[in-house]
């Protein structure tokens, strides 16, 4: 079967001299793995098309039974001019979509959930302040796009007391906020240093509890020190 769909490359690597494996989150078909064959041929240059975070349009032929899926054609839907340069736009990035990695299963579409990492990407680039707030909106878009949106009135689960979400000045208001709200809507509320400790804490333990596997999630630790 052959498929064309709007995709976020989440990782790739070498395969053999020529070629490429990329794992991409696809807006129809959900999260699958592709084989590019020569994408590294120096007169092809496909590999432009499958660094982290690009945004592509693929032509593949899918088989379900098949692990990894064979691209026949790559173009570009929208390229990241401001991004390439700012090591902390680089690093929200890169956590959106290593959490993306972690959380969506393969062959699974969220197409609304696709949406909203595009639209959370094209906010880091264009943007240069409060790109945490952003950060923390998709991730509460995520965990309720897959059935795990929070109540900040629920603290206790089994085995786990999650920490207070409004132990900061701002921090109940800004939560609340992000849950039902575009990030824009609360330009004007002051985010201290004391939210931002508060509202990181209790999203990564929620999302630890919900989700195995993002207890080492690299550019998550990457993005703490660039932030200090």
């Amino acid at each position: 079967m052959i498929i064309q769909s709007q995709a976020i490359v989440l990782k790739s690597f070498s395969y053999s001299n020529t070629s490429i494996i990329a794992r991409c989150f696809t807006r129809e078909m959900g999260k699958i793995s592709v084989i590019v064959h020569g994408a590294k041929k120096k007169n092809l240059q496909k590999s432009a098309y499958f660094q982290p975070a690009s945004y592509v349009d693929l032509i593949f032929y899918f088989k379900e039974t098949r692990e990894i899926q064979t691209v026949s054609k790559a173009s570009f839907v929208q390229t990241w001019p401001h991004l390439q340069n700012d090591l902390k736009k680089i690093a929200y990035v890169l956590s959106v979509i290593e959490l993306t990695d972690k959380t969506v299963t393969d062959h699974d579409p969220h197409k609304e959930l696709f949406d909203e990492l595009v639209s959370v990407i094209r906010l880091f680039d264009s943007r240069d302040d409060r790109l945490n707030l952003a950060f923390w909106h998709f991730e509460l878009r995520l965990l309720s796009l897959l059935g795990f949106k929070p109540d900040f009135e629920k603290r206790n689960f089994s085995g786990l007391t999650l920490p207070n979400p409004f132990a900061g000045p701002n921090s109940q208001e800004l939560l609340k906020g992000l849950q039902d709200n575009s990030p824009e809507s609360l330009k004007d509320i002051p985010i201290t240093k004391k939210d931002r400790a508060v509202i990181s804490d209790y999203l990564t333990t929620y999302l630890k509890y919900h989700f195995d596997g993002l207890n080492k999630l690299k550019s998550f630790e990457v993005l703490k020190q660039v932030l200090v």
